[in-house]
């Protein structure tokens, strides 16, 4: 009886494990897929393109552009302060047309 008794425990306690391991991946592979989707690397104000600060000038007037970076398709994330001390980012193409706001 008391073989049938730790056997079972011991079986319990092997199913356990593995149902806590399986949730541990699924985490894992939700944090790869995050980081790939913002994948911007900081850049100097001075390699902005003009096409993108003449944009940034034009729709916001007075706005400074305190960071900028870029990604690997050739976007540009901004990081801008208005004159009424509100601040955002913007995401533009190196053409100056907004992708996201």
């Amino acid at each position: 009886m008391k073989k049938l008794f730790i056997t079972t425990v011991f079986a319990l306690g092997s199913l356990t494990a593995f149902a806590q391991e399986e949730q541990a991946t699924d985490a894992t592979e939700t944090a790869t897929e995050a980081v790939a989707q913002d994948a911007f690397a900081e850049v100097a104000l001075e390699e902005v393109p003009e096409a993108v600060t003449t944009m940034v000038e034009t729709n916001y007037p007075g706005a400074t552009i305190n960071k900028a970076s870029k990604n690997e398709a050739n976007q540009y994330k901004l990081e801008v302060s208005l004159e009424d001390g509100t601040s955002g980012a913007l995401i533009v193409d190196e053409e100056g047309n907004a992708v996201q706001q």
